[in-house]
C-alpha cells in the first residue's frame, strides 16, 4: 500500500517537470516529508474547460462544471489544459454524505479500479499523477533470538505486536515519481454558492502487487506512470476503460532504491529532511540494490474496509471529530 510519502518539491519545480499549462495554486505547499492521509497535496490533472455536456456527478453537472462553479469563472473560455492543483488526499466522492469517507479511500487497487462504485466514475474522467519524491513502507522484522518475542507468548495471551522497520524508496536518480492517481468533486451543501470551500478536490493514490525485490518491504505499492504515458493517463477524453486499463499494464521503467530510515516517521508529527537519512542496517535484511519500477498493476494495511454503495451511511469512527472528519494526518497515525 502508500500510506506516507514525501514530496519536497516546489511548485515551480513541479510546473517545470510535469509541463503544466495551468497553474491553479494560489497558496504553495511547503515541502512535506512525511504526507499522511487527509493532509493536501500537489496533483497534476488535464481539465476540459469547453465540456459542459457529460454530466456524471450526483448534482448533474460535468467536472468541466463543477470546476467552473468552484472557481466563478467561465470554463469554456479556458479549453483543455494540463493543471497543477492542491488536493486533500482520501478520495470524497461525489454522492458521499461527508468527507469521513475519504480516510478510508486512500488507496485504490488497479485490479478493481472499473468494478468499485468509489472509484469507476474517476477511473474513467478523472484520472490524476501525485508527484512525490519517494514513499515509506514498513517491513516486518523477525524476532531476534533469545527475545520474549522469538519464545512465544505464553498460552492464552495476545502474541505481541512485531517491530517493523520502516524504509524509503525512491528513484536511483533522484528525479519524481508520479503516482497514479484519481481525484473527484464533493460538494459542501453547508456553504453557500460561488465560495471557494463549496467545493472539495480529493484524491486516491492507484496501488498494484510490488514485485520480488520491494515484495520482501510489502506486497502492495504506489503505481508509477511513466512520462511517456503522462499524457494518455491524464487525457479526460479518454473514457474507454479497456484503453484506460492498458496503461497499468507492467512496463520497465528507470530503477528505485531503497534503504532503512528511522521509525520517527512512524509519527506524522515528525517532519523534515532528517527522515529520509539512512540509518544503519545492523540485523537487517540488506535491500539498497537498484530495483525496478513497478510493472504496473494495487492496500492492506489496515485491511480495507467494504467501500460504501452511493448513498450509503457513513458512520464516525473511533478519533473523528464532530461531522466525521478526522484531524490532518491523524488517519494515517494509526496505520503503524
Amino acid at each position: 500500500m502508500c500510506g506516507r510519502y514525501a514530496s519536497a518539491r516546489t511548485r515551480t519545480e513541479l510546473l517545470e517537470e510535469f509541463s503544466v499549462q495551468r497553474d491553479r495554486v494560489t497558496e504553495p505547499l511547503a515541502p512535506d516529508y512525511n504526507v499522511a492521509p487527509t493532509k493536501p497535496v500537489y496533483a497534476v490533472l488535464t481539465r476540459d474547460g469547453r465540456d459542459r455536456a457529460a454530466s456524471d456527478s450526483a448534482a448533474g453537472k460535468s467536472a468541466a462544471g463543477e470546476d467552473a462553479a468552484a472557481h466563478g469563472e467561465d470554463a469554456a473560455a479556458h479549453g483543455v489544459a494540463r493543471e497543477l492543483r492542491i488536493v486533500r488526499w482520501g478520495l470524497v466522492p461525489s454522492w458521499a454524505k461527508d468527507v469521513s469517507i475519504g480516510s478510508r479511500l486512500i488507496n485504490a487497487r488497479a485490479e478493481t479500479l472499473s468494478e468499485k462504485p468509489a472509484y469507476r466514475r474517476a477511473f474513467a474522467r478523472r484520472r490524476c499523477l501525485l508527484p512525490a519524491d519517494g514513499y515509506y513502507e514498513w517491513q516486518v522484522l523477525p524476532p531476534a533470538p533469545g527475545t520474549a518475542a522469538a519464545a512465544g507468548s505464553p498460552p492464552g495471551k495476545p502474541a505481541a505486536k512485531p517491530a517493523k522497520q520502516p524504509f524509503f524508496i525512491h528513484r536511483a536518480d533522484g528525479g519524481p515519481l508520479a503516482f497514479a492517481g484519481l481525484y473527484e468533486l464533493w460538494r459542501d451543501r453547508a456553504v453557500p454558492d460561488g465560495e471557494p470551500e463549496a467545493w472539495l478536490w480529493s484524491a486516491t493514490i492507484v496501488t498494484t502487487s510490488a514485485p520480488d525485490e520491494l515484495g520482501r518491504i510489502h506486497d502492495r505499492m504506489p503505481m508509477v506512470i511513466a512520462p511517456e504515458s503522462w499524457a494518455d493517463w491524464l487525457d479526460p477524453a479518454n473514457t474507454d476503460i479497456s484503453d484506460v486499463q492498458a496503461l497499468l499494464a507492467p512496463a520497465v521503467a528507470d530503477g528505485l532504491e531503497s534503504y532503512p530510515v528511522s521509525t520517527a516517521v512512524n509519527a506524522v508529527r515528525h517532519n523534515g529532511p532528517d527522515l529520509l537519512e539512512r540509518v544503519p542496517e545492523q540485523g537487517l535484511v540488506s535491500l539498497t540494490a537498484e530495483l525496478p519500477l513497478p510493472r504496473s498493476g494495487a492496500a492492506d494495511r489496515p485491511k480495507p474496509e467494504p467501500e460504501p454503495e452511493p448513498g450509503g451511511t457513513d458512520r464516525p469512527r473511533p478519533g473523528q471529530l464532530p461531522g466525521g472528519q478526522h484531524r490532518p494526518g491523524e488517519a494515517g497515525a494509526a496505520l503503524f
